[in-house]
């Protein structure tokens, strides 16, 4: 008797207290969506992005961006698991309207994912437990750093790469995705009806301008621009971009973290832009450069990914085709232009690219989110184009800074612990070998 009480007391304790819990806003269909989005947006990097860059670059090197890409994914997870996701999602102590301390940066609540609730929901996605939002975060933070790896390709150490990742994800990538993505609280985004659904900010320009930032502080390539550098193989830039392509249906439509509306929109809206900027990239470059190659379709359908991903949410079909068509005649202009008439070596064209990209679709979501234009409205606070397009350049304009600011801080601690470049002698002689011990393609 005595010990039937206590367990019928802690019974009816029990059913009292889930009485007056909120009903959880959790679904089967949007948990598996989100689940099967995580992992296409981790096959992205591995190993769509590691194909991309290593196709382009030359024979001695390939092995090096597998290396370094797959070592970018092992490093970024763990860190991630250990307090990378708390500090970016942790908003337990954010007040709405209310600037503090969290508003900046998240709490250690989560620190290696203690808590972590495999039932409910995160309050930025009720309708999947809160484990599925995390794996799909992890991915994005996956790709962001990875991302950098072609600003530097060919002459970075690979002990300067594993570095800059670590730190760089907690100085520039965490606080960007914790303002964009973290609510309620966080000092901009949402707040202050930023339209930015899959990562326009704390993904493209954020990595575009770090590109740059690391080109131009680890030096040109020896030989570069005299010497003629070009990609090694083509197949595997033209599968890794396309991999990338069916990956990038994750990466936005599963950033709605749910199966509604606003996913099946970011779909079409992400193959539209893929497409379009593709093409328009083709046209140019037939007409001015002479050939349409299949290298430079690739680049500028990544391009139009990169351009919609803030805009997928809020355009329809026509600001779409619009977007992707804006990227891929500044990307191209950035890419075969800008880099010749400035003279820095972007090796495989981050800033070009994602940088470029990133910033003419975050501010194009702000005009052709525009009902009249087919869009799905504007954000919180705004009701014309005018103010819209003032809000996502001055995100646009926060991140730029705090990118610039944040990688160079990196970067140069970075220097002082291990050194940025590799030694004259293995990048003469390629990282595969003198570095891996390996190479990609025996005699």
């Amino acid at each position: 008797m005595p010990t039937v009480l206590p367990s019928t007391l802690s019974t009816i304790v029990s059913a009292l207290v889930a009485a007056d819990a909120p009903p959880s806003q959790v679904t089967a269909g949007d948990s598996a969506w989100v689940m099967v989005a995580a992992v296409l947006v981790l096959f992205m990097t591995i190993p769509g992005l590691a194909l991309f860059y290593a196709g382009l670059v030359r024979t001695k090197n390939v092995l090096s961006i597998f290396a370094q890409c797959l070592a970018v994914t092992c490093l970024v997870s763990v860190l991630w698991a250990l307090a990378g996701y708390s500090l970016a999602f942790d908003g337990h102590a954010q007040v709405a309207g209310v600037l503090n301390w969290n508003s900046f940066i998240g709490g250690m609540e989560r620190f290696g994912l203690l808590g972590l609730s495999f039932e409910v929901g995160h309050p930025a996605a009720p309708k999947v437990p809160e484990a599925v939002f995390c794996l799909f975060q992890l991915a994005f933070a996956v790709i962001t750093p990875a991302l950098l790896v072609g600003a530097f390709a060919e002459r970075i150490r690979f002990s300067a790469l594993l570095w800059i990742a670590g730190l760089w994800l907690f100085v520039v990538y965490i606080p960007v995705a914790h303002w964009m993505w973290c609510l309620p609280g966080a000092w901009f985004g949402s707040s202050l009806g930023v339209l930015d659904l899959a990562g326009g900010t704390a993904v493209e320009v954020n990595s575009g301008i770090a590109g740059l930032v690391c080109a131009l502080m680890v030096g040109r390539r020896a030989g570069y621009p005299k010497e003629a550098m070009l990609p090694h193989n083509t197949v595997l830039c033209i599968t890794g971009a396309c991999l990338l392509w069916v990956g990038w249906f994750g990466f936005n439509a599963g950033s709605a973290c749910a199966m509604d509306a606003v996913a099946a929109r970011a779909a079409i809206a992400t193959h539209l832009a893929a497409a379009t900027a593709g093409l328009t990239w083709l046209v140019l470059e037939w007409r001015l450069l002479g050939k349409p190659t299949a290298t430079g379709m690739a680049t500028g359908a990544v391009g139009g990914l990169v351009a919609i991903t803030p805009a997928c949410g809020a355009v329809g079909p026509l600001g779409a085709l619009a977007v992707g068509a804006a990227a891929g005649v500044a990307c191209f202009l950035a890419v075969t232009r800008l880099k010749k008439r400035l003279g820095y070596d972007d090796t495989l064209d981050v800033f070009g690219v994602h940088g470029v990209g990133g910033m003419v679709g975050l501010l194009l979501t702000g005009v052709f989110c525009a009902p009249a234009l087919g869009g799905a409205g504007f954000g919180a606070g705004h009701t014309g184009i005018a103010s819209q397009f003032a809000t996502q350049g001055l995100a646009m304009g926060i991140t730029i800074v705090w990118s610039a600011a944040g990688t160079w801080l990196v970067l140069k601690l970075t220097d002082l612990i291990t050194g940025l470049r590799v030694p004259s002698a293995i990048e003469e002689r390629g990282s595969d070998l003198t570095v891996h011990g390996e190479v990609a393609y025996n005699p």
